[in-house]
């Protein structure tokens, strides 16, 4: 007898130990997993990315193409209450859980940190679970957490940016939504912008219009070749610094993303302004385009289809004097 219960305890132990590594790797992939999963692969990676200046945290005013609120930046240089010009030195915020994710990101994160290391000493996130029942919960709670922090988050913006909080902000500095703008792909230029009365203090012309389309286009098209040297002439350094980051990612995986078929179906002003030498105009874009995920080597795709989709994004752009238009932040709608 003392034979089997020692069998019976190195067998236990040995799976336990077993246990606790599923969980560790779980526990470091689960997220990741998350995050690729729920992202689209078009430029941009589906987060909000990059700086509005002045008004990086200042949600910008809804439109006939968005009408809904936009999501707070992912990434970005910009600190709270500082332009553009300090993007270059500040350090880049994380996602949810890194150094940007605040009060909900910090506690999501301890939540987290707790039951993994509850897993790895035998109490489990709840306690009382053991092998197989705690690697499972583990996993359920993570994606609670994730989802419960994420509408959290998105409930505190809209809690915090009402329209009367930045139309004060923003008051004169651009046209709120455009009820006079066109749906579909419009005439003359040829651009899908609807051109309503413009009240803001920095006129947008049709030139400029024109200028945004074609930057849509470019900038996918400079995404898709992997054409970094491009992106440099068409974006700001801080998103190219971000793009280059998504391609190396893409790399690591063995993969790329191509987008095809980009056209404008609808856009207009949000809002436009000037801060000290540099041009701002954030605008609504609703595109048609195709967007697949191909493995480098077969050429088959691994997400994505051949199938055209439609999105909507606000873009800003930022122009500095001597220089045209340069993609400055994608934000993604809700």
């Amino acid at each position: 007898m003392p034979g089997i219960w020692e069998t019976h305890m190195k067998f236990s132990q040995r799976s336990r130990s077993l246990f606790k590594t599923i969980a560790v790797v779980l526990a470091l992939a689960l997220p990741t997993a998350l995050a690729i999963s729920s992202a689209d692969a078009r430029v941009g990676g589906g987060m909000s990315s990059g700086s509005r200046g002045a008004r990086t945290y200042s949600a910008p005013p809804s439109t006939t193409t968005a009408p809904g609120s936009t999501s707070q930046f992912n990434r970005t240089y910009t600190q709270p209450g500082a332009g553009m010009n300090s993007a270059a030195t500040a350090p880049a915020r994380g996602g949810l859980f890194g150094r940007g994710g605040g009060f909900l990101g910090g506690l999501a994160a301890g939540f987290l940190g707790a039951g993994l290391l509850g897993m790895l000493f035998g109490g489990g996130l709840f306690g009382g679970l053991g092998g197989l029942s705690s690697i499972l919960g583990l996993i359920i709670q993570i994606v609670l957490v994730v989802v419960v922090v994420r509408l959290a988050m998105s409930w505190w913006q809209r809690r915090h940016t009402p329209q009367a909080a930045y139309a004060n902000a923003n008051a004169g500095a651009g046209p709120g939504p455009d009820t006079n703008s066109r749906s579909g792909l419009g005439s003359g230029l040829g651009s899908g912008f609807g051109f309503g009365a413009n009240n803001a203090p920095l006129e947008i012309k049709p030139a400029d219009y024109e200028a945004f389309e074609r930057l849509l286009g470019d900038v996918q098209a400079a995404w898709s070749n992997e054409d970094v040297a491009k992106l440099h002439t068409l974006a700001t350094p801080e998103m190219v610094s971000y793009f280059e980051q998504d391609l190396g990612q893409n790399r690591g995986r063995n993969v790329v993303n191509k987008v095809s078929d980009v056209k404008l179906l609808q856009g207009d002003l949000a809002e436009s302004w000037r801060e000290g030498e540099t041009d701002y105009a954030t605008v609504a874009l609703r595109f048609a385009l195709t967007d697949k995920t191909l493995d480098r080597n077969t050429g088959a795709i691994v997400a994505g289809s051949e199938q055209p989709g439609e999105a909507t994004e606000v873009w800003t752009f930022a122009r500095r004097p001597g220089s045209g238009w340069e993609l400055s932040a994608i934000q993604q709608t809700n």
